[in-house]
């Protein structure tokens, strides 16, 4: 194998930070042909394909993320050095990396690492979404210092790790309020034959969900499945269906999106998990994460006072 051209990296990576060729030539001033061809000819070089094109898109694959794992770290710690090149007097902050499981929704995310960033020497968070089992491979050999995921670690995937449970809530349901007001049975038989949002297969929620709906003999219409839960809050956000939450996030949700809270229950929760190679959590980022999770943002009611059903 060559030795690797980090120019090629770097057009990789502007491209997949980028989601696409359009918008990475934007970025770097050259044209999407060759962008497209310097990215094939780093693909030939690698012995990998590092996107699967659909249409415009382009979604990593396995390798792919492997790789933007390490040019994350490369092209971090390069700004960081011109940086320290520029002011000599800051110094080097240290990282903490972070996998977020992309079924985790990002307003709870953000408010699980909040208080990382209130720490007396705060770290300089490196932040990834993606797959579980992927971030469970990078966690066993160190290349993060954590996971935030909706399960504990699968039994099936053989990772020697500890799942450490951060806290739970019941759900929330939102709708535009323009879709609210066409269901206006009380919640939650106003779900019944409502046009319904779903997160996808690998959502640890999504079964729950299921049985909850079974169990009280309401049949909503799903009229979508999501793996990437902002995008279904904006599908939602313009009146494409009702969509639920965590009751934890309800009254961000409804400020930054527009949505009303239609009902909440706390007979369906969802659970969130600090996985680490630690039994015991020591990594003062960490540390913080867990202690404020326990104290604060699992211990209060967050309903944006909807109605409740068992």
């Amino acid at each position: 194998m060559p030795a690797l051209n980090y120019k090629h990296l770097h057009y990789f990576w502007v491209v997949a930070k980028a989601g696409g060729i359009a918008r990475a030539s934007e970025r770097l001033h050259l044209t999407p042909q060759t962008i497209s061809g310097q990215v094939s000819v780093f693909e030939d070089a690698l012995g990998y394909k590092l996107f699967s094109r659909i249409g415009r898109r382009f979604d990593l694959t396995d390798a792919g993320r492997m790789v933007l794992s390490y040019a994350d770290e490369i092209f971090t710690l390069g700004e960081e050095l011109e940086g320290v090149l520029h002011d000599p007097t800051r110094g080097r902050a240290a990282q903490f990396r972070v996998g977020i499981a992309d079924a985790i929704q990002k307003a709870v995310a953000y408010r699980l690492l909040e208080p990382a960033l209130r720490l007396p020497e705060p770290p300089r968070i490196v932040c990834r979404e993606g797959k579980l089992v992927t971030f469970l491979q990078e966690l066993a050999v160190q290349r993060l210092d954590i996971v935030i995921a909706d399960s504990p670690i699968p039994a099936a995937v053989g990772i020697k790790g500890f799942s450490h449970l951060l806290g739970e809530c019941g759900l929330t349901f939102f709708a535009a309020a323009k879709l609210a007001r066409k269901y206006k049975d009380p919640f939650p038989n106003c779900l019944d034959r409502a046009p319904l949002l779903l997160p996808g297969e690998d959502a640890a929620l999504r079964p729950r969900l299921l049985q909850w709906f079974e169990k009280l003999a309401i049949r909503p219409r799903i009229v979508g499945d999501f793996d990437d839960s902002a995008l279904m809050k904006a599908f939602g956000q313009v009146g494409i269906g009702i969509f639920a939450a965590p009751s934890a996030v309800a009254q961000i949700i409804c400020q930054q999106y527009g949505v009303v809270a239609i009902g909440h229950t706390e007979a369906v929760t969802e659970q969130f998990y600090a996985i680490s190679v630690e039994r015991r959590l020591t990594h003062p980022a960490v540390v913080a994460i867990s202690t404020a999770a326990r104290q604060d943002l699992f211990t209060r009611t967050h309903s944006a006072r909807a109605p409740q059903a068992g």
